[in-house]
């Protein structure tokens, strides 16, 4: 008995001694928590429960030059369903009216929402979806719908909110328009515009601390933001969208029928170099056109026979040639070493001047002037055009300028041939733009003007940052070449006999150069011989207001491939729509006696539109607009035909108004 007795007291002694270790190793540990790792922990427990929160800014508009928007911010928002925070009989009495309301919503059937909310309910699924992409009107409404209108606790209401950047016009300038993304590690993708200004545009981000509440919500401490957010401002660009669209169909029509590669335009401002639409428009796979990449801005290339104005208006400044000068071009090629230069004219065009080899594109005439007249100084040669800009970034705030290549002599790739190369657009490197930027200070009296792409940055009514006009050369040449080149660029298309006349109108003028290049030229397989149609020039002729470039890639050889028949109409049309919607006006003077007569012809119809009538009235001989004014306010519809006055009535005059819906007019 004693001995069972001491046996269990030292077993209780045992089991003490381990409850009391345990006891000091717990008090220990405490001790450690509390002094030697108490930070540690209160850290960890206080972003467990608390955390800063970035607020996103609104930000900016980007609106074309007349204040439409290009691109603008836009709230969309989730609707999730928690199936675990409603009651059964919540769920039961509202699950019916709410598919309903969401087939209305969405277009799917009330059965398809029915079978979706059940099978949450039955899998106590915490986070279905139900719908996405909803505008704010389309979000209050769904707040209202049976059972969510109870809220996130009793009626399983999850809202997801986040901004997304929209473009009115679609698909019309994408490229030109860009964006800016920012990665998981802070680095940003800069494109067009959106990216070139976003330093403008994406505004400061705020901060705001808040705390962990129940089911993982988050709530606001406090009043007021830690760091309040700062939105963007809003940015003018230069972009004029009814150009742009003129631009983008005219563009897409030609695209399609001569099934090219890609292509684009460019219309600028002549005396102020602002940009007033940029199209990209490249081929899919399945045949479709859309804006792939940038070209206009960012495709360096051979720009062919457009070269020949740099080339003309450097032979011309140096006194290397006059447009008088007559020039052989043999038999339509010209053997320089073992390279043929040839003429897209079988036979040549025998003895002609110069300035008829730049109407009609020579390319043995310009070979045989510019090697000739430089071969005993090449660099005297590319020097000038170094200093008219060529072979010169434009310095541009889009992201991706394609860079020129303007050799000299004893760069690599310069050989004997260079000069006569040059000549007509090879061995030479430019982008659309930077093409255009020339052609464009040829219309401006030989003022060069950097391509201007925004206007203004703007805060509400307040102006920011507004952008100048920016001068990069104020003369690239004597004003006696310009006078000449410009004379030549309007003869190529008015002239029969110029490379640009069959988009010659007695309607509008126009004056430019057409240019076409060979793309893979060193492959032997003609099969395999590419072609870049090119268009370049300005209008009108006489006052130029814009200047345009048109380039197509790749056009189907079987349909045509010339500048003038792929790349010359985009331009013509270009040019037409745009002379119709921004008509040049005059100020007449009016003759002895014209005010008189307006005066008598005004009152006359103040007198008529006075009337009380019950019967139509007589409006034959008045202007069409007083007929139309009168007939309107009679409550009668009224359709025109022609122009001017009055000749014929549809409905005689004395019927019954109350019997006359329509009335037809015919104008003299």
């Amino acid at each position: 008995m004693a001995v069972t007795e001491k046996s269990i007291l030292n077993r209780l002694y045992i089991v003490a001694g381990f409850l009391f270790l345990f006891a000091c190793a717990v008090l220990f540990k405490l001790v450690s928590i509390q002094l030697v790792h108490g930070d540690k922990y209160r850290d960890l427990a206080h972003k467990r429960t608390e955390r800063m929160f970035t607020i996103a800014p609104n930000r900016g508009n980007l609106y074309s030059d007349d204040g439409s928007l290009l691109a603008t911010s836009v709230s969309k928002y989730t609707i999730r369903f928690d199936a675990v925070t409603v009651s059964d009989a919540d769920f039961k009495a509202n699950v019916k009216p709410l598919s309903e309301a969401l087939a209305k919503l969405t277009g799917k059937s009330s059965s398809h929402y029915q079978q979706l909310l059940r099978k949450a309910k039955a899998n106590k699924n915490r986070y279905t979806l139900l719908v996405r992409n909803l505008d704010y009107s389309e979000y209050m409404d769904v707040k209202d719908f049976p059972l969510l209108r109870k809220g996130p606790y009793k009626g399983g209401l999850i809202v997801e909110q986040k901004t997304v950047r929209e473009h009115p016009l679609g698909k019309i300038a994408e490229r030109s328009v860009g964006y800016e993304r920012k990665d998981e590690n802070g680095y940003y993708t800069r494109v067009g515009l959106e990216g070139a200004f976003g330093q403008y545009l994406r505004g400061v981000e705020g901060k705001r601390l808040k705390q962990k509440i129940a089911k993982g919500q988050w709530k606001p401490i406090g009043m007021d933001n830690i760091v309040e957010p700062k939105d963007g401002y809003d940015v003018i660009s230069t972009i004029d969208i009814n150009i742009q669209d003129i631009a983008h169909h005219a563009l897409l029509r030609q695209l399609e029928h001569y099934k090219a590669d890609h292509g684009t335009v460019i219309v600028m401002e002549t005396e102020t170099g602002e940009v007033k639409a940029i199209s990209n428009l490249g081929r899919t796979q399945e045949g479709r056109y859309y804006e792939r990449l940038n070209y206009a801005i960012g495709e360096s290339h051979e720009p062919g026979s457009t070269f020949k104005l740099m080339n003309l208006v450097a032979a011309l400044d140096d006194k290397v040639i006059d447009t008088s000068s007559v020039v052989d071009t043999e038999k339509g090629y010209w053997k320089i070493y073992n390279h043929r230069v040839k003429d897209s004219k079988h036979g040549g065009y025998g003895k002609i001047s110069i300035a008829k080899a730049f109407e009609v594109s020579s390319n043995t005439a310009f070979a045989k002037t510019i090697h000739n007249g430089y071969k005993e100084n090449p660099s005297r040669y590319v020097n000038h055009l170094l200093n008219m800009g060529i072979g010169t970034e434009l310095g541009l705030p889009i992201k991706g300028e394609g860079k020129p290549v303007l050799r000299s002599p004893g760069d690599k790739g310069w050989s004997g041939l260079s000069l006569a190369q040059m000549a007509y657009g090879y061995e030479i490197s430019m982008t659309p733009l930077q093409v255009l930027t020339f052609y464009n200070a040829i219309a401006n009296d030989g003022e060069m003007v950097k391509p201007r792409l925004i206007k203004e940055v703007k805060e509400w009514d307040r102006t920011v940052v507004k952008f100048e006009k920016e001068v990069i050369n104020p003369s690239i040449c004597s004003k006696e070449t310009v006078a000449k080149v410009q004379q030549l660029l309007k003869d190529v298309v008015e002239k029969k006999h110029g490379t640009g006349h069959r988009l010659y109108s007695p309607n509008f003028s126009m004056a430019g150069k057409t240019g076409t290049a060979q793309k893979d030229y060193v492959s032997k397989d003609p099969d395999k011989l590419k072609y870049i149609s090119t268009f370049a020039g300005y209008f009108p002729a006489e006052e130029p207001k814009y200047s345009c470039i048109v380039v197509i890639h790749e056009p189907d050889k079987s349909v045509g491939y010339y500048g003038a028949d792929v790349s010359g109409p985009v331009f013509k049309s270009v040019a037409q729509k745009v002379y119709a919607t921004n008509p040049l006006i005059d100020e007449v003077e009016m003759m002895k006696g014209e005010d008189e007569q307006l005066e008598q012809s005004y009152q006359k119809y103040y007198a008529e539109a006075q009337k009380k009538y019950k019967k139509v009235p007589n409006v034959k001989g008045m202007s069409g607009m007083d007929a139309i004014s009168i007939l309107e306010n009679l409550g009668i519809t009224v359709e025109v035909k022609g122009n001017g006055k009055v000749k014929k009535q549809s409905i005689s005059q004395g019927t019954d108004i109350s019997k006359v819906e329509k009335i037809i007019l015919e104008l003299s």
